[in-house]
């Protein structure tokens, strides 16, 4: 789509995401502005920090917010407070300062209450999240949907520069063998490059929430199978019983409040991984979203 001339305010611009949002609104022709602590990929940086400060928008035609506090932390107040104050409460003041301006919101699939069966709709209850991350972003979306604005829900992304996938899948490994929780499971997962494409086009959807992945899901165990081999790893699976893997999380949980540090595993983690969690994108694709990227096209540039 074009969006030549179109001023664009794109927070979070210096991350994973959001440095992919930019560099597809200039790719468009927009005039795009980097709203953030650091500068992003391309256009003008207008420094923001989202915890505390309300964002300059003066000037702007639509607004991709994709700052976030994001991962998953020790659980507790503290996690809950820094979360929410990026989260939640940075929301508020964008929704503020966005007035009547266009608004994309990207959520997340962590959203959704665990469990359930069949495809995940977005009509599915959004409550009982495992994470700070989760209850803060589905709070955070909340405030987002009731002023208007576009929702976007995609689950796991992944792609170049990707900071989550690869970095932990390599820190899971022992030696020779890559514990994974339960049987094989199908998962939805989202291209970077399809998230971004869905974010310029939402700006034309009517206001509500939508799921955003992948053309098709996946085999789990498949696209674990198909990094270790791009990556040239020896590892192979080795499937553990999903208790297992929860009780270790609740181990490495109970040490992580301890010493203050990350956990090596959470019970968040091994649900990602147990459980099959395939996203219904009918919404999107009702509104022309085609995904162009895919899984296999990530791999034949990663073992590159």
């Amino acid at each position: 789509m074009s969006l030549s001339g179109v001023r664009v305010a794109v927070t979070g611009a210096s991350g994973f995401c959001g440095a992919a949002v930019a560099r597809a609104a200039a790719a468009a022709g927009a005039r795009v502005r980097c709203l953030g602590r650091r500068p992003g990929p391309v256009g003008r940086h207008v420094p923001w920090d989202a915890a505390h400060e309300t964002p300059d928008l003066a000037g702007v035609d639509l607004v991709v917010h994709l700052a976030a506090a994001v991962g998953d932390p020790v659980p507790g107040r503290a996690a809950e407070r820094v979360y929410r104050a990026v989260n939640v409460d940075g929301t508020a003041r964008l929704i503020d300062a966005a007035g009547d301006r266009p608004l994309v919101w990207v959520s997340s699939a962590s959203v959704y209450r665990p469990g359930g069966a069949g495809p995940v709709r977005e009509d599915h209850p959004v409550d009982g999240q495992l994470t700070a991350y989760g209850r803060t972003k589905a709070a955070g979306e909340r405030l987002a949907l009731a002023a208007g604005a576009v929702v976007l829900r995609p689950r796991a992304v992944y792609g170049p520069g990707d900071p989550h996938l690869l970095p932990r899948l390599l820190a899971a490994r022992r030696g020779r063998w890559l514990p994974v929780p339960g049987p094989d499971v199908l998962l939805s997962l989202t291209a970077v490059e399809n998230l971004a494409d869905a974010c310029l086009a939402a700006s034309a959807w009517p206001a509500g929430a939508y799921n955003v992945a992948d053309d098709r899901p996946y085999s789990r165990d498949a696209v674990l199978r198909g990094v270790l081999a791009a990556i040239g790893s020896p590892a192979r699976l080795a499937h553990l019983p999903a208790s297992v893997a929860t009780a270790a999380a609740s181990l490495a949980t109970g040490v992580a409040r301890l010493t203050r540090r990350p956990p090596v595993l959470t019970r968040y983690a091994v649900d990602q991984l147990a459980r099959g969690v395939v996203l219904d994108t009918g919404r999107a694709r009702a509104r022309g979203y085609r995904p162009s990227r895919s899984f296999d096209d990530y791999l034949a540039r990663l073992g590159r």
